[in-house]
């Protein structure tokens, strides 16, 4: 298996006389960072070069990442469409927050005073359900591409309700009263929810399956889906509902391009918790066919002797068992700008499962990077994408943090090695 880092690629795109023509944000050892849209972006990209997509969209319809822009106008005029006040970015000033996304349907807003056009290119905020699958079977075309034919990816997706926004769309976002001075809600302030109206295509209250339906449409696509998997979260946020039961999980999905693909089980394998032992049939009787007296009526031996397991059903593997398709991972706050990261414990199993050693692991929607810190936890080069500058500077920042953390580790467990 070739080993090429995330230089060696870009020096491989350089070298066929093709130039990219987005500049890295941030490039490291084996760790790149590409700002833009993910579409844009992975086009650039040469085919075949990642051997692993490891990724969690935005889902849609829940938050804004401020990433919308005024084009044109006068650069001091404090626009408006008409529907009520910018929200201001709390982390990042300069970076204001669409008026209503929940209205733009694919049009983009004019402000009534300058003319000025907004512009965002944000993922999660599309009109409908099916303008948001659009937009994801766009992105998996391109990683279908870019894709080595024996690569994995991951899909983690949550879903949501049809819900109407409040009618006041100047009103900042809900925080509520006994958190409103807490870290969550200095987090809600930084990415709040946007007003998204989602009863367009189903009634009010209806869960709208948003998960399976984007698995379904990328089966049309040609992706084979090989697992579903329940990510269940012990900690997850309560709910103030009444009339349904509160959302524990989310969808984390493994695709492929073929039928045969790289994957490991054995460095995701769960260590037994005690020697487990062939099962037999009525063990504590001297016949399995304690029921009958009479066994003449039997020609072809006892009765269930042909349903006994063999060694190979029943034995354990020495390594340790299959993980199953449920994995329960609590979910990991982030004193960062970016609200919604999932814990580095999902990467880390995918990537570990799904990669091969040394190869490159990309994720399209990087948002605080986790992704690439498992990848750089595995000693895996990384190429990340999103369209917020400042979620690369939290990437940036928590990779500093980790290389840090990991070389007082090494240093622990060699003391002779730093002494020299």
């Amino acid at each position: 298996m070739i080993n090429r880092g995330v230089g060696d690629l870009i020096g491989h795109i350089l070298d066929s006389g093709r130039q990219l023509m987005i500049n890295p944000y941030y490039t490291g050892e084996r760790f790149t960072l590409y700002t833009g849209d993910a579409i844009e972006v992975l086009s650039e990209l040469p085919s075949h070069c990642v051997h692993c997509v490891v990724t969690s969209p935005p889902y849609w319809g829940l938050r804004d990442y401020g990433t919308g822009t005024w084009i044109g106008g006068n650069p001091t005029c404090p626009h408006s469409s008409g529907r009520g006040n910018n929200i201001p970015h709390t982390k990042y000033p300069t970076v204001s927050y669409p008026v209503s996304p929940a209205h733009r349907g694919g049009n983009p807003q004019t402000c009534h005073r300058c003319g000025a056009i907004r512009q965002d290119r944000q993922y999660g905020l599309e009109a409908t359900p099916e303008d948001y699958i659009s937009s994801l079977r766009a992105v998996f075309a391109h990683l279908h591409r870019i894709l080595v034919d024996t690569g994995t990816v991951w899909l983690n997706l949550g879903d949501c309700y049809s819900t109407q926004p409040p009618r006041n769309n100047s009103d900042p976002p809900h925080i509520n009263a006994p958190h409103r001075h807490t870290t969550t809600a200095r987090q809600h302030q930084s990415t709040p929810t946007p007003r998204t109206d989602r009863t367009h295509t189903l009634p009010r209250k209806n869960l709208l399956g948003i998960p399976w339906r984007v698995a379904l449409a990328l089966q049309q696509d040609q992706w084979i889906l090989r697992n579903a998997i329940v990510w269940h979260k012990p900690n997850a946020m309560p709910e103030s509902v009444r009339d349904r039961l509160s959302t524990r999980y989310e969808m984390l999905f493994l695709l492929v391009k073929q039928p045969h693909y790289w994957f490991d089980l054995d460095p995701i394998r769960q260590s037994l918790t005690r020697r487990h032992t062939p099962s037999t049939i009525r063990r504590h009787t001297k016949s399995p066919c304690e029921k009958y007296s009479n066994t003449s009526a039997f020609a072809r031996g006892l009765h269930g002797s042909t349903m006994r397991p063999g060694h190979k059903h029943t034995a354990t593997h020495p390594r340790g068992r299959n993980p199953g398709d449920m994995w329960s991972i609590s979910t990991r706050p982030l004193r960062a700008a970016h609200f919604a990261p999932f814990p580095i414990d999902i990467p880390l199993r995918a990537i570990a499962a799904g990669c091969p050693p040394g190869e490159t692991v990309l994720d399209p929607f990087s948002g605080a990077g986790t992704t690439g810190l498992a990848a750089h936890h595995l000693a895996h080069p990384y190429i990340g994408i999103d369209l917020n500058p400042a979620f690369h500077d939290i990437t940036i920042t928590r990779l500093a943090t980790h290389k840090h953390h990991t070389t007082n580790q090494h240093h622990k467990k060699n003391p002779d090695e730093k002494a020299a």
